[in-house]
């Protein structure tokens, strides 16, 4: 298994965990409760990926600078 494949099955479930804390309920419309969950899953997956690269970002540049 690959590290970064690793790092994502790490990070999506605390990005999920991260982003239950925000309240954006009153964003939308009444009766729209799986648009809001799309969109908690499309934020969890962005914010996943940014955090996955910046870290094998910082640890390959770490490795490499030595």
């Amino acid at each position: 298994m690959h590290i970064r494949t690793l790092l994502y099955v790490i990070v999506v479930p605390l990005s999920l965990i991260a982003l239950d804390s925000l309240n954006i309920n009153h964003l939308f419309k009444q009766g729209r409760v799986w648009k809001a969950r799309l969109l908690y899953l499309f934020l969890s997956l962005a914010l996943s990926y940014l955090v996955v690269n910046f870290f094998m970002d910082f640890f390959t540049s770490y490795v490499y600078s030595f």
